[in-house]
Protein backbone atom coordinates (compact mmCIF):
# COMPACT_ATOMS: atom_id res chain seq x y z
CA UNK A 1 0.00 0.00 0.00
CA UNK A 2 1.43 3.19 -1.26
CA UNK A 3 1.35 6.58 0.93
CA UNK A 4 -1.13 8.29 -1.48
CA UNK A 5 -3.41 5.34 -0.80
CA UNK A 6 -2.67 5.30 2.91
CA UNK A 7 -3.04 8.75 3.56
CA UNK A 8 -7.00 8.57 1.31
CA UNK A 9 -7.88 5.78 3.64
CA UNK A 10 -7.08 7.97 6.83
CA UNK A 11 -8.87 10.47 5.54
CA UNK A 12 -12.09 8.79 4.79
CA UNK A 13 -11.73 7.09 8.29
CA UNK A 14 -11.59 10.29 9.92
CA UNK A 15 -14.69 11.88 8.09
CA UNK A 16 -16.76 8.82 9.07
CA UNK A 17 -15.92 8.83 12.55
CA UNK A 18 -16.96 12.71 12.41
CA UNK A 19 -20.32 11.57 10.39
CA UNK A 20 -21.05 8.92 13.29
CA UNK A 21 -20.19 11.38 15.89
CA UNK A 22 -22.76 13.89 14.13
CA UNK A 23 -25.08 11.40 13.88
CA UNK A 24 -24.96 10.36 17.54
CA UNK A 25 -25.53 13.87 18.93
CA UNK A 26 -28.73 13.84 16.54
CA UNK A 27 -29.99 10.59 18.11
CA UNK A 28 -29.25 11.72 21.48
CA UNK A 29 -31.12 14.93 21.73
CA UNK A 30 -33.52 12.96 19.60
CA UNK A 31 -34.44 10.45 22.26
CA UNK A 32 -34.20 13.43 24.71
CA UNK A 33 -37.43 15.27 23.07
CA UNK A 34 -38.88 11.86 22.52
CA UNK A 35 -38.65 11.40 25.90
CA UNK A 36 -40.08 15.15 26.97
CA UNK A 37 -42.83 14.40 24.94
CA UNK A 38 -43.91 11.31 26.54
CA UNK A 39 -43.91 12.85 29.44
CA UNK A 40 -45.94 15.70 28.25
CA UNK A 41 -48.02 13.49 26.66
CA UNK A 42 -48.78 11.40 30.33
CA UNK A 43 -49.66 14.71 32.30
CA UNK A 44 -51.71 15.85 29.54
CA UNK A 45 -53.29 12.45 29.26
CA UNK A 46 -53.88 12.51 32.96
CA UNK A 47 -55.68 15.51 33.12
CA UNK A 48 -58.07 15.17 30.23
CA UNK A 49 -58.97 11.47 32.39
CA UNK A 50 -59.23 13.66 35.17
CA UNK A 51 -61.81 15.77 33.84
CA UNK A 52 -63.92 13.56 32.19
CA UNK A 53 -64.70 12.36 35.13
CA UNK A 54 -65.39 15.64 37.05
CA UNK A 55 -68.96 17.01 35.96
CA UNK A 56 -70.04 20.35 36.16
CA UNK A 57 -73.05 22.82 34.81
CA UNK A 58 -73.00 24.35 31.79
CA UNK A 59 -73.19 28.03 32.16
CA UNK A 60 -75.79 29.92 29.64
CA UNK A 61 -73.07 31.00 27.28
CA UNK A 62 -72.05 27.25 26.93
CA UNK A 63 -75.81 26.42 26.51
CA UNK A 64 -77.07 28.36 23.94
CA UNK A 65 -75.72 28.70 20.43
CA UNK A 66 -73.47 31.10 19.64
CA UNK A 67 -75.63 33.02 16.97
CA UNK A 68 -78.21 34.13 19.41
Amino acid sequence: MDEHTLERLELKLAYLERANHDLSDVVYRQQRELDDLRARLMSLSTRFAESAHQQRPYTEEEERPPHY
